[in-house]
């Protein structure tokens, strides 16, 4: 994690203070009032005076600080980059003990390491808020520093390069990030009591001290001590269990044989049950909170089919001592890979009542293929992260071709396509050095690292062929192994087997932003027995977006003869002939999709028709039905009536039923009615959701029907959240029995919060606030958040409102994260001004998520206030300014003593004025 600017050099300090004075923009004029600026100023400029002469001895110890640990100081403020190593870690022990009750950790972390180049002084560690009691090495520790941020170290004597060094650190720590709890006091079953661990991207560091970044690599080893009756899960093999008869306690160890990165280090603990195969000699093992368990195996079905393929597929055997996956309840993301044990989000269970519409295939799939991509080569940044997730996603399509068929993986791809070439202001590179923190390359820039990267990849194994792209593959991976990896690793071995220059396709689609736009128009003449097609690149071409110089393969159906030819677009508009028997009946541009391209293409109605029955085609009759979707004549509607109930895929009896929708007419109604029974579940929820988009009689009795034959519990949801908008009276009673009924993790009632937001009736107020508080233990977290939400925004234009705050306020101090930011939110959305008070209290501290909603509530709640309720605050506000403008006074005054004792009596100028004084007043 980069620091803050202000915190590398103290001239900046200087001239950022002076810049703020001498440019005020406070809503206080006196803030900035000259008598206060002045001294201010004069304390600035004496520190800018001094910063090279007096206090040099200061600087070389700042730079000491940042310069001497594990890394060199921080990344530039523009651009980040990995950090220096100045050591190198060979192993990291940590042994823990939770404190379920307080939510509290205490442990030893104990690193062996030894300095690279040159004699180490310092060594700074990461950590955030821990409470460190004890330091102790062989090497001798002189002091050490505890910032709240970071751990520096000082060794009594350098130790020498190459010198194997161990250095052990007591701490107890109540994390905030990194290390959760869920406990009965939180509001979870006593029975499922557990921890979990999340280390990437930054946030080991909130629960011990470490090196946390992602080009270090050691061995390591967890001990946890839990009470007897608990289960520890960890990294790498089980390497010995005991009692501490001294405690009661049982002290479990995971050994961690092979080295990986800080960041993959996991540790679950607490109350888990078991399922097990075996992969040969391999251990796969599938745990899950007791009251989850009876779903268990249903997304631990595909783990050893998965593991098959892959190593086959990838060619480098499964690398690590067993394979391990554990659901958690709350968990912050779909999954994550640590090395040999990943953590899934417990909403990753369900239920066989809803068929084929759930599955954890591309969960455990995505977070299987990381074991490679990610766990034995890590990328060496983050800016590099498309070597993970990038991967990780594209193995992950391949393993649905393999399952379920080549139509299944195009779809998964098509889709991914849809998606990338979908975002707007696309104007940065995959690889991206310009983020603010590291969490945004999977959250601002996630489409770029996941779905992209995945693309990139389909490309260049479309490109070079399955069994070359294997080669490449296995030989980077070999290469690699336990160590770090950047693009151009990838790209080197690509050359280097293949003998092609690839450097133009990284440049185009890795280093810069954006894909190709074409725009494609096709003719025929009948005289030449040409057919012409012009292709346009359209995108904006700027520093960020090339002009693409790409292969683009079409294929001409004539008769029944495929003709396969490719397109060399190298300019911004180029046309093409080509000399065929017969005009053709399809025109098919990319049609096995390869080429990550948006491609604007409407070939004649004929063509479009006889693409949509090309059964060898699937991709072809799903874009074949999105071009039927902008007409709305009965021809048009036939057609898709015809493929919603006859095609043999289900990616385009999906597409049908969309498009039918979207057209929604009687005739497209009347389609859609008649295809309700959909014997693939997917398409029969589509077909649902579609016809309760309709405001007709016919529409409601449709779902009626629906709710009384429908064993689908997700399908049901489907049909219920589809009521609103037609007559309350008549579909009350169908929501209202669906709010309290009860259903696997609360779906059907959730349906009924979505279905009630969207009537919008204060009507409903009463009746939500009680099933929240009667059912709040069926709802899940996500469940009863929504419902925080969905009452807020049904009472945001009653008049009184204190019950609703009421309500809300009372689960602001929920020790679950997702449900006090829904409360925090929620009192936003209510727009009830008196609920600012409370949240103001949300406002301190370090920046978080609870802060950030917090302040956006109370900025939205002043927004909405009336200019009487401004003018009722005015006063505080004002008395709250001056209490800030005195403390600062004296701070400044304190600064000016200090300054002042720090510089030698012949730098000293003759007078410098106090603090509050009028300028040219004298001490």
């Amino acid at each position: 994690m980069s620091e803050k600017l202000v915190d590398e050099d103290p001239c900046t300090i200087c001239f950022c203070l002076a810049f703020a004075i001498l440019y005020p923009h406070s809503p206080n004029p006196e803030f900035y009032s000259m008598k206060t600026r002045l001294p201010i100023i004069w304390i600035a400029l004496l520190t800018g005076l001094t910063v090279h002469t007096v206090m040099a001895e200061h600087m070389h110890t700042l730079q000491c600080r940042h310069m001497a640990g594990f890394r060199a100081g921080p990344a530039s403020f523009l651009q980040r980059y990995a950090p220096h190593r100045l050591v190198d870690i060979k192993h990291f022990a940590l042994d823990v003990t939770p404190d379920f009750r307080n939510r509290r950790v205490a442990g030893t972390a104990t690193f062996t390491f030894h300095p690279i180049l040159k004699p180490l002084e310092q060594l700074r560690l990461d950590a955030v808020n821990l409470e460190v009691s004890e330091i102790t090495s062989a090497a001798g520790i002189a002091t050490w520093e505890n910032t709240d941020k970071e751990l520096v170290i000082t060794f009594s004597k350098p130790v020498p390069a190459g010198q194997k060094t161990i250095l052990s650190i007591t701490y107890a720590a109540e994390p905030e990030d990194g290390l959760y709890f869920r406990t009965p006091e939180m509001g979870y079953d006593p029975a499922d009591a557990h921890i979990w661990t999340q280390g990437e991207t930054i946030m080991a560091r909130h629960w011990f001290p470490c090196f946390d970044a992602p080009n270090e690599f050691f061995t390591s080893t967890m001990t946890c001590r839990v009470p007897k009756d608990m289960v520890v899960l960890s990294n790498g093999r089980r390497a010995g269990e005991k009692i501490d008869p001294a405690t009661g306690l049982k002290a479990v160890t995971w050994e961690q044989e092979k080295p990986h990165v800080n960041y993959l280090i996991t540790l679950v603990a607490g109350h888990f049950r078991k399922l097990e195969e075996k992969h040969g000699n391999l251990s796969l093992t599938f745990w899950t909170p007791p009251s989850d368990f009876a779903n268990a195996a249903n997304s631990f079905r595909e783990t050893k089919q998965c593991m098959e393929y892959m190593e086959k597929e990838i060619g480098v055997p499964y690398p690590w001592a067993k394979y391990g996956q554990v659901c958690v309840q709350d968990f912050n993301w779909g999954g994550m890979e640590n090395t040999s044990l990943t953590t899934l989000n417990a909403y990753t269970l369900f239920s066989t009542e809803t068929e084929n519409i759930r599955s954890s295939q591309g969960l455990v799939a995505h977070e299987l293929a990381h074991q490679w991509f990610g766990d034995l080569v890590t990328c060496k940044d983050w800016s590099h992260i498309w070597l993970n997730e990038g991967f990780a996603t594209y193995y992950t399509h391949l393993f649905a071709g393999h399952k379920d068929g080549r139509d299944d993986m195009l779809h998964g791809l098509y889709r991914d396509l849809k998606r990338i070439t979908g975002r707007r202001n696309d104007t940065t590179a995959m690889v991206n050095r310009k983020y603010n923190a590291p969490m945004e390359m999977f959250t601002v820039y996630g489409t770029l690292s996941y779905t992209k990267g995945s693309w990139v990849l389909h490309m260049l194994r479309s490109q070079l062929g399955p069994d070359l792209f294997r080669k490449v593959v296995k030989t980077y991976l070999e290469r690699h192994r336990h160590g770090n990896v950047v693009t151009e690793d990838l790209r080197s071995i690509i050359e280097e087997l293949s003998g092609n220059s690839f450097d133009r396709f990284f440049d185009q689609y890795v280093y810069h932003a954006h894909h190709p736009e074409l725009k494609v128009d096709y003719s025929w003449n009948e005289k030449s027995g040409l057919a012409k097609l012009s292709v346009a690149q359209v995108q904006k071409v700027d520093e960020n977006v090339m002009l693409f110089e790409i292969d683009l393969p079409v294929r001409f159906q004539v008769g029944k003869k495929s003709i396969r030819r490719t397109l060399r677009i190298t300019r911004k508009s180029e046309d093409f002939y080509f000399k065929l028997e017969s005009a053709p009946g399809i025109v098919r541009i990319d049609p096995d999709l390869t080429v990550l391209a948006k491609v604007s293409f409407s070939p004649p109605n004929k063509l479009v028709h006889a693409q949509l029955e090309d059964m060898e085609d699937a991709i072809g009759r799903i874009q074949a039905v999105e071009l039927l979707a902008k007409k709305k004549d009965k021809t048009t509607v036939g057609k898709l009536r015809h493929a919603l109930s006859n095609d043999p895929f289900h990616g385009v009896r999906l597409a049908a039923a969309n498009a039918l929708g979207g057209i929604g007419n009687d005739a497209a109604f009347e389609a859609l009615a008649a295809s309700l029974k959909q014997d693939d579940a997917r398409v029969r929820r589509q077909v649902v959701s579609n016809v309760g988009s309709f405001y007709k009689p016919a529409a409601l009795a449709a779902l009626r029907e629906v709710l009384k034959k429908e064993k689908n519990p997700a399908i049901r949801a489907s049909a219920i959240s589809s009521l609103a908008g037609h007559g309350d009276s008549e579909v009350n009673p169908l929501i209202h029995d669906a709010l309290d009924s009860t259903s696997f993790r609360h779906q059907l009632a959730d349906a009924a919060v979505s279905a009630m937001r969207k009537q919008d009736d204060p009507a409903n107020i009463a009746r939500l606030r009680k099933a929240l508080e009667a059912d709040h233990k069926k709802f899940t977290s996500r469940g009863f958040s929504n419902g925080l939400r969905a009452l807020a925004y049904l009472a945001r234009n009653e008049k009184d409102k204190s019950g609703v705050r009421d309500f809300l306020t009372g689960h602001l101090d929920s020790l679950r994260k997702r449900v006090q930011q829904a409360a925090i939110d929620s009192l936003g959305q209510l727009g009830d001004p008196r609920a600012i008070a409370v949240l103001e209290k949300f406002t301190a501290g370090q920046d978080s998520p609870r802060k950030k909603s917090a302040e956006q509530a109370i900025e939205k709640l002043r927004a909405g206030r009336k200019p009487v309720d401004d003018f009722k605050n005015l006063r505080k506000e004002i008395t709250d300014l001056k209490k800030a403008n005195e403390a600062l006074s004296k701070k400044l005054e304190d600064l000016r003593k200090q300054f002042e004792a720090t510089i030698p009596d012949k730098a000293k100028p003759k007078s410098i004025p106090k603090v509050g004084k009028k300028p040219g007043s004298r001490k």
